[in-house]
């Protein structure tokens, strides 16, 4: 099973020039408790490749919804921009095992 067949919907946008944000919407309490445990920002970071001082988690317990937040590898837009709205982000998430 992964997290996308768990949750409701895994999203990423920008969220400005520098930084990407990904949304795991539960759609309920129980899948929220259990995303709560199994995505911790150390398996987050370590997904994403970022550093873990770097990654932002925001729980949303009265939505049910976790969003983690990390800077870009490169700008918005960028020469070497392959994600010109940071939308890809989200598959990484979605077909992690769980």
């Amino acid at each position: 099973m992964t997290v996308g067949d768990r949750v409701k919907k895994v999203r990423s946008k920008n969220a400005g020039p520098f930084w990407i944000t990904v949304d795991v919407f539960c759609g309920d309490e129980e899948v929220y408790t259990q995303m709560m445990q199994e995505l911790g920002s150390q398996r987050i970071s370590e997904l994403y490749r970022v550093p873990l001082d770097t990654l932002q988690r925001f729980e949303l317990p009265e939505l049910f919804v976790l969003k983690f937040s990390f800077p870009r590898t490169v700008v918005q837009g960028g020469r070497f921009d392959r994600d010109m709205h940071g939308a890809q982000m989200s598959v990484l998430l979605e077909e992690l095992s769980l």
